[in-house]
């Protein structure tokens, strides 16, 4: 194509992509897209000249040893590897660069490694862990480890709130209700309890008084209070930690509001001193964010009595990060309803002269309706993984295909969560959807128990036939169109991963593994490996290694653990 439309080879990588893969049967493998090559690339180019552009260039084109046929389409020249070529290069690569396969195509040449500071997950202190929490953690888990392995540099932070006016009534309350051993024991839990029990009393003013003294006691890093307040912070760390493990999902870095209290009056020094700090009547400090400086938009940074809140603090903290870890980009991961805060938060930094403000992003999600446990409204992330493992156990229980597993508790712990991971990602991120245990869980379909499903039978597939390297393997017999069908949709794996790194969305990986599942399921009943000649044998066996290959590298990345038995 370089010498035939005189353009240098780098300038076509993106133009040539792979087809997908059609129910319709017999696809080509490459396209190239007309549009994309053409100088007069305006949108009025008709698509009846693009068509007849695609059949003139098609018509310049020669097959040769490489490519065995070539077609026009509508805007596209269709491009048919030789048939041997296409399963020895596709299966040779998958093998050889095992987890890095997709990661090293050529796609990713341009794209610069950066240093990225993820903050995701960040529940309160005492507080619910809400599903919103959940997705927050699954969601940036997912870009944290996107980003790793497309080999960027990235420091996970969980943001807590561990700060404010409530650490005023959970210290009055745990003197009233608290015991040293559950905070010790299950300090999520019992820390949950005792704000409960204090909330109900918080009407009455000498609580409240009380309260406020409390956290004015805080404030002033009074030694007792701040013991009391530490303990609370590390025992509920300790407990996020194991709870975290379980969802596989660790962090570099516990930060909260707490880090930010000194540092924030800096803040609101420094809008002072740029003249961005105006006092309103009540006394309030607030930032003009309006075009026509006419406060028709503006952000509270400060109350009456001159403390911070919570935007201050992030304002704080955003600035400490860059300071900290210098990075390219700083992604911050929480539900729809912050976007304006977010906005608010990046405009003051703009207006501060932080350029970099510029290269902060806010990466949202929409609301789950109706995540109940069977005892109710979700209220930790504990009972969600309890949850989804008792159900999987009874389901795993009732099937009969079930085989002696090793450990089922884990085992039904990982497929849950696949199942819990999936149902959240097939969608649009900004979305709101409707949770479903049943379908979440249900075994056929498109589901994250199909997935582990696909991934535990090529695995065992695999231990039966001798699992050895395979080497100098006959893949001329890798003929038929099911057989092509898995080659060609490995072949697009690499612009999968393009299109999830450009907008941080898991659904474009989620619906590739589903139909490398399908695609795999598929094969598996029509090219029998067990009674086939060794050399046929050994072919497809090694096509369906790839498939697992691939699959568990794209579960991984989803934040999901593969399991080799169910």
């Amino acid at each position: 194509l370089s010498k035939v439309l005189d353009l240098p080879p780098e300038n076509l990588i993106k133009s040539i992509s792979a087809v997908p893969v059609s129910k319709k049967r017999h696809v080509a493998d490459f396209q190239l897209s007309i549009a994309s090559v053409t100088e007069d690339s305006s949108s009025d180019c008709l698509a009846q000249d693009l068509h007849l552009q695609a059949q003139k260039l098609a018509e310049r084109l020669k097959c040769d040893a490489v490519v065995s046929e070539i077609s026009a389409g509508p805007g596209t020249v269709n491009f048919t590897i030789n048939r041997e070529l296409l399963a020895k290069t596709v299966l040779q690569q998958v093998l050889k660069d095992g987890s890095e396969y997709g990661v090293k195509s050529e796609l990713f040449s341009t794209v610069p490694r950066q240093k990225a500071v993820i903050e995701f997950s960040s529940p309160n202190i005492a507080k619910k862990f809400h599903i919103g929490h959940l997705r927050s953690t699954i969601v940036g888990n997912f870009i944290a480890n996107l980003k790793v392995a497309l080999g960027h540099e990235v420091t996970r932070i969980n943001y807590l709130g561990d700060w404010g006016m409530q650490f005023g009534l959970l210290g009055v309350g745990f003197e009233r209700f608290g015991n040293k051993d559950k905070l010790k024991s299950s300090p999520l839990q019992h820390l949950f309890e005792v704000y409960v029990q204090i909330n109900k009393a918080a009407e009455d003013e000498n609580t409240k008084k009380l309260a406020k003294d409390f956290f004015r006691k805080l404030e002033e890093h009074d030694e007792q209070t701040l013991s009391l307040w530490k303990q609370f912070r590390d025992f509920s760390i300790e407990e996020y930690i194991r709870i975290y493990k379980r969802l596989g999902v660790h962090f570099d870095e516990y930060s909260g509001e707490s880090f930010y209290q000194e540092k924030s009056q800096e803040v609101l020094k420094m809008l002072e001193d740029k003249g961005l700090l105006q006092k309103t009547i009540k006394g309030t400090g607030i930032v003009d964010l309006s075009e026509k400086k006419d406060l028709s938009l503006f952000s509270t940074v400060m109350r009456s009595d001159g403390t911070s809140l919570y935007i201050t603090r992030d304002l704080a903290a955003a600035i400490d990060r860059m300071n900290k870890h210098s990075c390219d980009t700083m992604i911050y991961v929480t539900d729809k309803s912050q976007s304006n805060h977010f906005q608010h938060l990046f405009q003051i930094l703009k207006l501060m002269g932080y350029d970099w403000a510029e290269r902060c992003q806010h990466v949202y999600f929409g609301r789950v309706q109706g995540m109940k446990t069977r005892r109710g409204e979700v209220i930790f992330l504990e009972d969600v993984l309890n949850e989804v493992r008792s159900r999987m156990l009874q389901n795993m229980a009732s099937t009969k295909t079930t085989k002696e597993i090793e450990d089922p508790m884990e085992t039904a712990e990982k497929v849950g969560l696949a199942a819990l991971i999936i149902q959240d990602f097939r969608g649009l991120l900004s979305s709101d959807y409707q949770f479903s245990w049943d379908r979440a869980l249900q075994s056929r379909g498109d589901t994250g128990v199909f997935l582990q499903y696909t991934h535990a039978r090529l695995h065992s597939l695999e231990q039966m036939h001798g699992n050895e390297q395979l080497t100098d393997i006959n893949v001329a017999c890798l003929q038929e169109p099911d057989a092509i069908s898995v080659l060609q949709h490995l072949l697009r794996y690499d612009e999968v991963l393009y299109r999830s790194s450009q907008d941080l969305q898991p659904k474009h990986i989620v619906s590739y593994l589903l139909t490398l599942s399908h695609l795999a399921a598929v094969a598996h009943k029509t090219l029998p490996v067990k009674g086939s000649a060794p050399d046929l044998a050994q072919a497809r066996l090694c096509l369906f290694q790839a498939a697992r290959s691939v699959l568990a590298n794209g579960m991984k990345l989803l934040g999901i653990t593969p399991v080799t038995q169910m």
